[in-house]
């Protein structure tokens, strides 16, 4: 059982940048894909990038190209959520998540972290 822990979050002002990470329990080593997303109140959990177990390939959509970017340090059992210019439609619940198989697909990843809040003020 894979255990995942956020941190990161806090309260930042529009035009910011914020670096999120996750830690897993156990030493995955490259083992899992790893994902973010997101969850804002009264809004489905929504998919902003993935990252394959080496680093090598880069699973993301359109809309936050360019502002977020992923990475992850498997000798740390580490993962990243780089956040830039950031919004204030952005605020959420982020959370990181694992799975052996990459998707956009907030119900194909087995495990997942607590979350940890992102707030961005006007």
């Amino acid at each position: 059982q894979v255990q995942l822990v956020e941190s990161g979050g806090g309260l930042v002002q529009a035009g910011d940048s914020l670096r999120l990470s996750c830690v897993a329990s156990e030493r995955t080593s490259g083992r899992y894909i790893m994902g973010w997303f997101r969850q804002a109140p009264g809004k489905e959990r929504e998919f902003i990038v993935a990252i394959s177990r080496n680093g090598g390939r880069i699973y993301g959509t359109d809309s936050n190209k360019g502002r977020f970017s992923i990475s992850r340090d498997n000798a740390k059992d580490m993962v990243y959520l780089q956040m830039n210019s950031l919004k204030p439609e952005d605020t959420a619940v982020y959370f990181c998540a694992a799975d052996r198989n990459p998707s956009t697909r907030a119900t194909m990843y087995n495990y997942w972290g607590q979350g940890t809040q992102v707030t961005v003020s006007s």
